[in-house]
């Protein structure tokens, strides 16, 4: 009676211990497919994901700077303040630590630069609260850009 239940208890022990050896060329390819971190770039350099791709400045225009500021109170002080970090951090001086691009392309598309770009992830990483996607359009976005000009 003891030698049947030995068997029982054994057989699949030393079945699953020769389960575990090489992988084969399929297993070892699947591994080597992992997708790479996307390479971090220089803060001031990185124009981030989404539809903007350049953004010239000029003179600060007072009429896009308050259609910026009731857009960004609106939309945007749930989560950040401009004197303060809060759930998000603040957007003063926010022009000398990214690209306008970059702002913009957070603003208008924060899940696919969260997903794919490197600053946006150290950013969820710091505040562990991803942006929330506002809906704005382009020229809200570029209107909150302005008003951020203006926060020194």
């Amino acid at each position: 009676m003891k030698r049947p239940f030995i068997l029982l208890l054994f057989v699949p022990l030393l079945w699953l211990s020769g389960c575990g050896g090489s992988k084969t060329a399929d297993e070892s390819a699947t591994t080597a497919a992992k997708p790479a971190t996307p390479e971090v770039i220089d803060p001031m350099e990185d124009k981030g994901i989404g539809p903007i791709k350049s953004v010239t400045l000029g003179p600060i225009d007072d009429a896009m700077v308050a259609k910026g500021k009731e857009a960004y109170e609106l939309k945007c002080t749930a989560c950040h303040k401009v004197e303060k970090r809060f759930i998000g951090p603040s957007p003063q001086g926010i022009l000398t630590r990214r690209t306008p691009e970059w702002i913009m392309n957070m603003i208008l598309n924060p899940d696919e630069m969260v997903k794919d770009n490197a600053q946006a992830r150290a950013l969820l990483a710091e505040y562990m609260a991803p942006m929330a996607n506002q809906n704005l359009t382009e020229e809200e976005a570029r209107a909150v850009l302005e008003y951020f000009r203006t926060l020194k």
